[in-house]
């Protein structure tokens, strides 16, 4: 995730990382390198001159600013509604935490590196379940990080399950139901703890719904296709209007359609690393330093802090 001020003035003119612009620069020049050999060519192909009025381009941009606007929108959803799942991880864990470490009865003193004590070994677990979601959505190796949190034994399980989130939270889910048996927590608690590991398993479910159903491919394509024959066709309808400026309209008309098309591409799976997706590095570590300061850790973890205006 890009953070950084908003730029004002020329800034906003020569402002690169953040921007699209990367990610459509190849198209760009190439629409543009065709709209100055059309302007010096005056639309002719060989001895043909392509006649193409600025009507047909009014009414064809119109209908295809409104259906990237619409793609825009639903990849934006999909983007809010990822945030908001983590947002409801932070809160979720937060609450088992506060729930573990103060409803117990007949507890010994916590020793927050006594591992072998259920309150300390949950909270961890709650913290594995965060990464091991991190990874999960970003198909990399959980395994370094769960070490850490579970120790080498736990972690290999976990790694080694299909789903190591759903892994976590039946572990959890037993050491809630010891509880209950050995009369340290009462029945109406336990059911509210449970319903906090269900919203647990709601957050993983939600995410994996986004990870795994892209938008459709023909829809996709459809803009695609549209976007680009628009762009490229666009300077033989200007060249007889307006002339030696059409280099310059075409390269403002390809700028915004082609960046609103790779934005969409890149906010529409929100778990990645790249420059807009969501910081779950971050997200991950605020929660492992809310959870572990509720054990009475002393020495936690810094905070993540943008690099060079990117958070991950």
């Amino acid at each position: 995730m890009i953070i950084r001020k908003r730029p004002h003035g020329a800034m906003l003119f020569f402002t690169v990382r953040g921007s699209v612009l990367p990610h459509i620069a190849w198209e760009l020049v190439t629409v543009t390198a065709l709209a100055v050999l059309v302007t010096l060519t005056h639309g002719f192909i060989f001895e043909w001159k392509v006649t193409l009025t600025p009507v047909p381009f009014s009414l064809i941009g119109l209908a295809l600013a409104i259906f990237l606007g619409f793609r825009n929108n639903a990849a934006y959803d999909r983007y809010w509604e990822a945030r908001k799942l983590w947002a409801e991880l932070v809160f979720r864990s937060r609450t088992l935490a506060r729930q573990v470490l103060t409803l117990l009865h007949d507890q010994p003193p916590l020793r927050p590196d006594n591992r072998d004590d259920p309150r300390v070994r949950l909270v961890l677990r709650t913290i594995a379940f965060a990464s091991a979601l991190r990874h999960q959505l970003r198909d990399s190796d959980a395994r370094a990080d769960l070490q850490a949190l579970l120790g080498a034994e736990e972690a290999q399980a976990c790694v080694s399950a299909r789903f190591g989130t759903d892994w976590l939270l039946r572990r959890m889910g037993e050491d809630v139901g010891n509880f209950l048996r050995a009369r340290q927590l009462d029945a109406p608690l336990a059911a509210d703890v449970d319903q906090s590991l269900t919203a647990l398993a709601a957050v993983a479910a939600g995410c994996e719904r986004i990870r795994n159903t892209p938008m459709p491919f023909p829809y996709v394509l459809l803009l695609h296709r549209t976007a680009s024959l628009y762009c490229f066709l666009l300077p033989f309808g200007l060249v007889d209007a307006v002339g030696v400026m059409t280099p310059f309209v075409v390269a403002i008309v390809a700028y915004t359609f082609f960046g609103l098309d790779a934005l969409g591409d890149e906010i529409e799976e929100p778990f990645g690393l790249a420059n807009n997706h969501l910081p779950l590095d971050a997200l991950c570590r605020d929660i492992e330093v809310n959870l572990l300061e509720a054990l009475g850790v002393q020495d936690l973890p810094p905070l993540l802090v943008p690099v060079n205006g990117r958070l991950t």
